[in-house]
């Protein structure tokens, strides 16, 4: 019981890095090949996962062939787009210039109930609304409204607006961000004057957040 214990933590473990190095879109946007890796390394780990006579080894070695084999599709992907239309697949325009291309859609066996779903999830109510409408290889969809239904832009009515900054966690649960804090140009030395002002300890702090101009907000630990 306890060497599957300790196997299931080291195939974990392994699986965790393996899908780090493959890059942060594979943790969010899946492609085609991603997804083929994705469902093998899984199935690989669990057979010396449940079979302790097997080694461990035959669980790794697999799994490390398969994210080296990723690594080189990809980069051979960014050399040569046509190995990547290949794989990967291309873009489909399901509504061109507000007009629905009923031929892609039965391509993508993509139906009605379908398209307005994911229209709703880009804030889209009404199909009148939409100038184009394209399913991306991942499987997501990029919306573009006509220009009467968009929201206007600052820039459309000539008014000047400052650019934001972004807002980071510098400290979470008492713990110190040192990359946030470097991100926003500050140091610890700044974090700690300002906790001092405040007169608040940092293990009383829930999350503080800040920015690069020195602009922050903390928020205490209940209770």
């Amino acid at each position: 019981m306890i060497i599957s214990a300790i196997r299931t933590v080291i195939l974990y473990l392994v699986i965790i890095i393996t899908v780090r190095l493959m890059g942060k879109r594979q943790i969010s946007e899946l492609q085609t090949s991603e997804l083929v890796v994705t469902l093998l390394m899984s199935d690989i780990a669990s057979i010396p996962m449940q079979n302790t006579d097997q080694s461990l080894l035959s669980g790794i070695i697999p799994i490390m062939i398969l994210l080296g084999c990723e690594i080189f599709i990809s980069l051979i992907m960014l050399k040569h787009s046509s190995l990547r239309k290949l794989i990967c697949g291309k873009p489909v325009t399901v509504i061109k210039n507000g007009e629905i291309n009923q031929t892609a859609m039965t391509q993508l066996r993509m139906s009605t109930e379908e398209l307005m779903e994911e229209l709703r999830q880009k804030d889209v109510f009404s199909m009148d609304e939409v100038l184009f409408a394209v399913v991306e290889t991942n499987g997501k969809m990029s919306v573009m409204k006509k220009a009467a239904d968009d929201t206007v832009s600052p820039q459309q009515l000539n008014i000047k607006v400052s650019e934001k900054n972004i807002d980071t966690v510098v400290v979470s649960d008492g713990c110190i961000a040192s990359d946030s804090l470097r991100y926003c140009g500050l140091d610890e030395k700044w974090l700690r004057n300002i906790l001092a002002n405040e007169k608040t300890d940092i293990r009383d702090i829930f999350i503080m957040i800040a920015n690069s101009e020195r602009k922050y907000k903390i928020i205490k630990k209940e209770g």
